[in-house]
């Protein structure tokens, strides 16, 4: 599936509307599915292309298993976000975009979500490219048209191209690091030329790319455009704005897309609303009055105390939990390593064993999270374990810049008895910084010059985190260390964060089966020194760099996954973070008022649901 949520629609992710951001895999040599059309011997034309292995559905698929022939077009379903949005454009770093902004753009190709990561023609019809996959040309439907009429055409791929990459957000930059050449071949051929050596997903990832009529933006500010409604090609467009409150889309009727085998089935509702609120606790009760129709739980108390309600009791209110596959990632709380305090690794070392997790998680989550010990949690890219012979030999050249416990421990987070007294970790955390010259005088934790108090500031958005941060602030001010907590607006908070303008806060790493071209992006040198990038660490360290493009230049799984495996040891043991928490399952609550296909999309990042799958019952539809 997509590796994030806005570059395709058709598995919107939420806990990543734009901001979040949701992921897949790596690779073999391809051959078309039943009955390949070679342009020659060494030429692979296909309708889809797979990481590795083959596409599971051959050139005569009619739809996606996740979907369902009986599923109707009409009604309306009602969504929900926390804070507000300012801006109705996610391809740039400026402003706070609006959810579900995907669903007015298509992109070349679209992926399947009960695949790892396969692409499956959509603006492009077919694609073509040699076995080693240094090039790829996409061949565009004739069909492909933009909401307003006009063609889609190479020009246009060309343009969006250029465009993300000269005015969008840096991380595009990364991304598309390894595509060195697009030329426009004829109006409906493009043609991309990767770096040598590149990871062979960079081909993929040029299919995620959202294409924009250049038409429509060549007079307009593409990185000032705020609230103009944008044109797009895909299944939605914006029919109403009232910023920080709602957002309301409305299905394209004659969109050109929708006889597509990989758009059947999906894409149902006539109309979407997004309304925002501005806290989790008055959004809740909201949904149990009927505001709106579906709800992905985040918060693991009100999970647990709060859905009391005679809607839920008698049927009217579905609520469950859905088992996923995806790769948690990595939340956790974030050292920005720009503040030279955190420079030192045994402070950042003993301020996460300030934090209680079993304590948190009994008390205030009801039991209802696992420790996060791996930058790839819930895969099998988590590292464990000592390091592998294969893994060992990545690792080995940089024995002398690393710490040693890369080599000779499993990375744990640290334990307690969940008694709110922690007891062990802050004797550890004593005996570390007294190894490292601390000293508390008059209370207080000073630097080992004695010149600086340690203190420093925890930066929030979500009121729901205040119960989680004072606790640990408890725990810091045990070691004598001054931590404070300041909640700020989402808009003020989005734009510190770009501008790395923090201390310490709390993020989510989202990763995908396939990390690629983005680990430049989340922790390289270069996107340290780039506002708006990824890196908010501020990670710039040559070992990382290097792991990061054994990473990326992976050419097997079996390769990707080893690279992987040392990478996460290094970020860990380096303790960039405090790790927190995941859950291996989605909470899901609605409103008994939608049918839903038979099967459900193994990898779908949409909450696990095929949410876009769904279709208003018919006696609920007007």
């Amino acid at each position: 599936m997509p590796k994030y949520g806005f570059f395709n629609c058709t598995n919107p992710r939420t806990r990543t509307s734009p901001l979040h951001q949701i992921l897949l895999i790596s690779t073999a040599l391809l051959m078309i599915v039943n009955g390949p059309a070679a342009v020659s011997a060494e030429i692979i034309k296909s309708h889809a292309i797979a990481m590795h292995g083959q596409p599971k559905y051959g050139p005569d698929f009619t739809r996606f298993d996740y979907t369902s022939a009986d599923a109707k077009k009409g009604g309306e379903i009602k969504l929900h976000s926390i804070g507000t949005y300012d801006s109705l454009n996610p391809f740039v770093a400026k402003g706070n975009p609006a959810d579900r902004l995907g669903l007015v753009y298509d992109t070349l190709t679209t992926s399947s979500a009960d695949e790892p990561f396969t692409q499956y023609g959509l603006l492009a019809k077919t694609l073509e490219y040699p076995e080693d996959r240094s090039w790829v040309i996409y061949h565009l439907d004739p069909d492909a048209r933009f909401n307003d009429g006009s063609q889609v055409t190479a020009e246009d791929v060309d343009f969006s191209f250029k465009l993300l990459l000269e005015k969008g957000n840096p991380f595009y930059g990364y991304y598309y690091a390894d595509v060195i050449k697009s030329e426009v071949l004829d109006r409906s051929r493009i043609k991309f030329t990767f770096r040598e050596g590149s990871s062979p997903e960079t081909l993929l990832i040029t299919g995620q790319l959202p294409v924009f009529p250049k038409h429509f933006w060549t007079d307009k500010d593409f990185e000032h455009s705020a609230l103009l409604r944008p044109l797009g090609s895909g299944p939605y467009q914006i029919t109403q704005v009232d910023p920080g409150r709602s957002i309301t889309y409305e299905r394209v009727s004659d969109y050109w897309g929708k006889n597509k085998p990989a758009q059947k089935g999906l894409f149902n509702f006539d109309k979407i609303v997004v309304d925002y609120y501005r806290d989790d606790t008055v959004a809740l009760e909201a949904f149990k009055a009927g505001e709106y129709d579906f709800r992905y739980e985040r918060v693991a108390k009100l999970w647990a105390t709060a859905y009391d309600s005679q809607a839920i009791n008698d049927g009217r209110i579905i609520k469950k939990e859905v088992a996923h596959n995806n790769p948690a990632g990595m939340q956790a709380f974030v050292f920005n390593l720009r503040n030279p305090l955190f420079q030192d690794i045994a402070l950042r070392q003993a301020i996460g064993m300030a934090f209680d997790f079993e304590w948190t998680n009994k008390n205030l989550f009801y039991g209802a999270y696992s420790r996060t010990n791996s930058y790839f949690a819930n895969s099998d890219l988590a590292s464990s374990g000592l390091p592998s012979k294969a893994e060992l030999a990545l690792l080995e050249p940089y024995r002398d810049q690393l710490p040693s416990t890369v080599f000779t421990e499993e990375y744990k987070s640290p334990e307690s008895k969940g008694d709110q007294h922690n007891r062990k970790n802050l004797r550890a955390a004593k005996k570390l910084l007294d190894s490292a010259g601390y000293k508390v005088v008059n209370g207080k934790l000073m630097t080992p010059d004695g010149k600086q108090p340690v203190n420093f500031e925890i930066l929030l958005y979500d009121s729901a985190f205040e119960r989680i941060a004072n606790p640990f602030v408890q725990g810091l001010k045990k070691l004598g260390i001054d931590a404070t907590v300041s909640k700020v607006d989402t808009s003020q908070y989005i734009n510190r964060r770009r501008d790395f303008d923090f201390d310490m806060i709390t993020h989510v790493f989202g990763q995908s089966l396939s990390p690629g071209n983005e680990q430049r992006d989340f922790w390289s040198s270069h996107a340290a020194e780039t506002p708006g990038s990824r890196n908010i660490i501020g990670i710039s360290n040559p070992v990382i760099d290097a792991l990061v493009d054994k990473v990326i230049a992976a050419q097997t799984r079996e390769q990707l996954v080893t690279a992987t495996h040392a990478l996460d040891r290094v970020l860990l043991n380096m303790h960039y973070v405090i790790p927190q928490w995941y859950t291996s399952s989605h909470r899901l609550a609605y409103w008994d008022k939608f049918n839903q296909p038979s099967t459900s999309p193994e990898y779908d990042v949409g909450y696990g649901t095929g949410l876009m799958t769904w279709w208003v019952k018919p006696a609920d539809a007007k």
